[in-house]
């Protein structure tokens, strides 16, 4: 059970960084669900309140700063919430129309598309999509080393 538990921890921690750059994975939530299936699988043992508050308070600051940078990179560039909800739709969907470059393009065109809707000009529309971009690519470099950290600290908290 033991073997099956760890291939089960990593296969969780994969799909938590892939989810990163592809947003239909569940990224933090593997990674926070791999905790469990080790203490299922192996041993509840290793992690006290110490690891549980830690690991919580990341899994929530991954929450609240991936939706909260991609907004102030909207609302930097002048965007609207219609600009925000296009891109965050876009960042969803982006992927499934435009296979290979919808992480890219699909935020982009949503908050152009967000911001057209509601009667912006097109230069302005686009200077929100590249707000847009930025956002997401900050708070893609934010998830990535706040997952990380989760990951090195369940290891730290085993030895």
């Amino acid at each position: 059970m033991e073997v099956v538990g760890w291939i089960l921890v990593i296969a969780l921690f994969v799909i938590g960084m892939a989810g990163i750059v592809y947003p239909v994975l569940p990224s933090v939530v593997a990674v926070y669900a791999a905790f469990f299936v080790y203490g299922i699988f192996i041993s509840f043992k290793p992690f006290g309140f110490w690891f549980w508050s830690l690991q919580t308070m990341l899994f929530a600051a991954i929450f609240v700063s991936d939706h909260l940078i991609s907004a102030l990179g909207v609302k930097k560039f002048g965007g609207s919430k219609a600009s925000v909800w296009g891109s965050i739709i876009g960042l969803i969907i982006g992927p499934f129309i435009f296979p290979g470059v919808g992480l890219i393009l699909g935020p982009f065109l949503g908050a152009m598309a967000g911001e057209l809707l509601i009667g912006a000009s097109f230069n302005q529309s686009v200077k929100v999509g590249i707000g847009s971009l930025l956002g997401f690519f900050s708070s893609a470099v934010v998830k990535v080393i706040l997952q990380i950290l989760m990951i090195v600290l369940f290891f730290i908290w085993l030895i």
